[in-house]
């Protein structure tokens, strides 16, 4: 099914998913898990309910368990398949993208996820064999209500101890950040401008995508109104967030992870932090200043836990927004909201403006990620590459890296379309704008 990708399923209802397709995808994946009980939340779009109950038929349907966790954002399905000892996940949500469009984010015990490298492939081809009518097991799962939120606020105070009294602008962008948001601003002494916190999954206001810088207008504008010591945007499901600084301004993620890192650091008493490929210079520099050890990183959630399991790093961060906490030794998972809670305590530990934390690790000039559609991604890579030959470093990690001593390049092709997605930094704008032109132009192809 076209609907399967890299890490989620998604696709347009009822077009392309619908609560035939949800209940062999609920199937297939107590089939996949083995056992039960299986945790379900799901975000407030018009399409969830039916999604939700296809879904819970399913799973009941091969007589597994089902928690029900009513309306949550993501980071709470992750806290709850953890501290309820689920056998997984399934979380109904297309995140950033718009109303139309529904999905399901799968996730092993300990909210371990499920990708197309360990996992949904198998899914899928369960659900592609399963026979219409076929037999149901005796007795069928049962159905359990749970309510986590305030188990969930512990958990996301549980990552920083400060607790300043400040002004902040939050825009939830009508979607699930609520669910935690709420709760936990009930128990913090902040004062609140709060912009389109009711979830409504048609999104009235914006896309609920904060990497695009048009739909962050509103919090800048909060923060520039209200002089709020920051703002913070999330998306869709609240995995992830955007933040501006004092003055209005944006703030690149990677920065916010060099930020943070240094934070989590005195935490937990040193250790290792990743940072994605795309990331500044500074953010490592800013890392193993703290006393860490800085580990580059690959693109993507699933790729990102995995690591951090396999090598103990208390810490991660994405450009796209996505932060990772070592929530305890069973938990690794993505929260914006607890993003935010962080970046609290290093406000409330530096007591300086976030403007003049964030000022000194803006000292690289970076172009953004910029797409070009290319018909034959492979030719272009190896010519690039070739090019490239007497550079001090080159690496496969996630497409093509490499490394001068005063600029660097990743390019990246697409996990789902003839793209390849450049990204690049210099010491300088103008060193920058001109490795950046010279490859554009070696890249060729169109704007996407």
């Amino acid at each position: 099914m076209a609907i399967f990708k890299a890490y989620d399923i998604r696709g347009v209802f009822p077009d392309e998913l619908d609560a035939a397709v949800a209940y062999r995808v609920g199937r297939a994946t107590a089939r996949f898990l083995g056992n039960g009980p299986i945790v379900v939340g799901r975000d407030a779009r018009t399409s969830s309910p039916e999604l939700f109950g296809a879904i819970v038929r399913g799973v009941a349907d091969e007589g597994v368990d089902v928690i029900d966790l009513g309306l949550v954002a993501t980071p709470m399905l992750y806290f709850a398949v953890d501290r309820l000892s689920g056998a997984g996940g399934i979380m109904i949500t297309a995140s950033h993208n718009p109303g139309r469009y529904n999905g399901f984010k799968v996730c092993r015990e300990n909210a371990i996820p499920v990708g197309e490298a360990s996992g949904l492939k198998e899914i899928e081809s369960i659900a592609n064999a399963l026979a219409d009518g076929e037999a149901v097991a005796s007795p069928r799962g049962r159905l359990e209500e749970v309510d986590v939120a305030e188990g969930y606020v512990d958990h996301v105070l549980a990552v920083g101890s400060g607790r300043p009294h400040l002004r902040v602008a939050i825009d939830a962008g009508n979607g699930m950040a609520a669910a935690g948001l709420v709760p936990l601003l009930a128990r913090l002494d902040l004062e609140v401008e709060a912009l389109y916190i009711e979830p409504d999954c048609t999104f009235p206001n914006h896309e609920a995508d904060p990497l695009k810088v048009e739909n962050l207008r509103d919090v800048v504008a909060a923060v520039k109104r209200t002089g709020a010591a920051f703002g913070v945007a999330f998306d869709g499901d609240a995995d992830r967030a955007v933040f501006v600084d004092d003055r209005g301004e944006p703030i690149s993620s990677d920065l916010i992870t060099g930020l943070l890192a240094r934070d989590q650091l005195r935490k937990h008493g040193g250790g290792r932090v990743l940072y994605d490929l795309r990331s500044s210079r500074a953010t490592a520099e800013e890392i193993e200043a703290a006393g860490g050890e800085a580990e580059m990183s690959r693109v993507g959630h699933s790729f990102v836990k995995a690591r951090m399991r396999e090598v103990g790093a208390i810490f991660a961060g994405e450009l796209s927004g996505h932060f990772y906490f070592r929530f305890s030794p069973t938990l690794v998972a993505d929260d914006g909201i607890a993003a935010f809670v962080a970046l609290l305590d290093v406000l409330a530990t530096e007591n300086r403006p976030l403007s003049e934390l964030v000022a000194p690790l803006r000292r690289y000039s970076a172009s953004g990620e910029i797409n070009r559609r290319v018909d034959a991604i492979a030719p272009v890579l190896a010519a690039i590459e070739a090019e490239h030959a007497g550079a001090p470093e080159i690496s496969h990690l996630d497409g093509l890296y490499v490394r001068y001593d005063d600029w660097w390049f990743n390019l990246r092709p697409s996990n789902t379309e003839p793209v390849l997605r450049l990204n690049l930094e210099a010491n300088t704008p103008e060193r920058m704008a001109a490795e950046r032109d010279a490859l554009l132009d070696r890249i060729g192809g169109e704007i996407p």
